[in-house]
């Protein structure tokens, strides 16, 4: 069976396994609330007659949220290690194999940690001379500038990371864009005068 049939069939088992991540969602947060209620009971014994103050409540539903999210990003990652040293026979292959671990990745805002800086990256499939089957890379950004690091025959080491939080516009491009605008408003000006 091909890498690409056994991963198809992997995301099949996920999707199916989607009623029975629902209970167990429906379970953690039924233990949540158990656990927010015992936070309660413990605030309360301090101030009677008072709820759970809403800091706290949120706190305990982040602690939460970076348990089951700790989880997934781990089981993922244990996972996709049957991948590494693995390669298909073509590059078409290879790219649909790179965009597939790439989809399941983004669909919980994670990345690979690039083995080679660090950097969280996104595993793409690039054409190589003397590589029929492409290139496996891994593509980010550092200092601003975009970056290919790896170029493998076959699937790098997979570490997983967190989904780096995107940044807004750099104020220099702002100015540099209003600094135009404003040149360009004080040459319609000259030329209108």
């Amino acid at each position: 069976m091909s890498l690409s049939l056994c991963l198809q069939q992997w995301i099949r088992v996920l999707d199916d396994a989607q009623p029975a991540r629902q209970q167990s969602i429906a379970a953690t947060r039924g233990s949540s609330k158990e656990t927010l209620q015992g936070t309660a009971g413990a605030v309360g014994a301090a101030a009677v007659g008072s709820e759970v103050a809403p800091g706290q409540m949120l706190q305990s539903l982040q602690w939460e949220l970076n348990r089951i999210q700790r989880t997934i990003r781990l089981t993922l990652q244990s996972r996709l290690q049957s991948l590494v040293g693995q390669s298909l026979e073509t590059i078409e292959e290879n790219r649909e194999l790179a965009q597939s671990i790439q989809k399941i990745l983004d669909a919980h805002s994670l990345r690979i940690r690039c083995p080679q800086c660090g950097h969280a990256a996104i595993l793409r499939v690039s054409p190589r001379k003397g590589m029929p089957a492409g290139a496996f890379v891994l593509d980010h950004t550092i200092d601003g500038k975009r970056t290919f690091h790896g170029g493998s025959a076959s699937v790098p080491p997979i570490q997983l990371t967190a989904k780096p939080e995107r940044k807004p516009r750099s104020e220099s491009t702002a100015s540099s864009k209003s600094g135009r605008t404003t040149t360009s408003t004080a040459e319609s000006r000259t030329k209108a005068g």
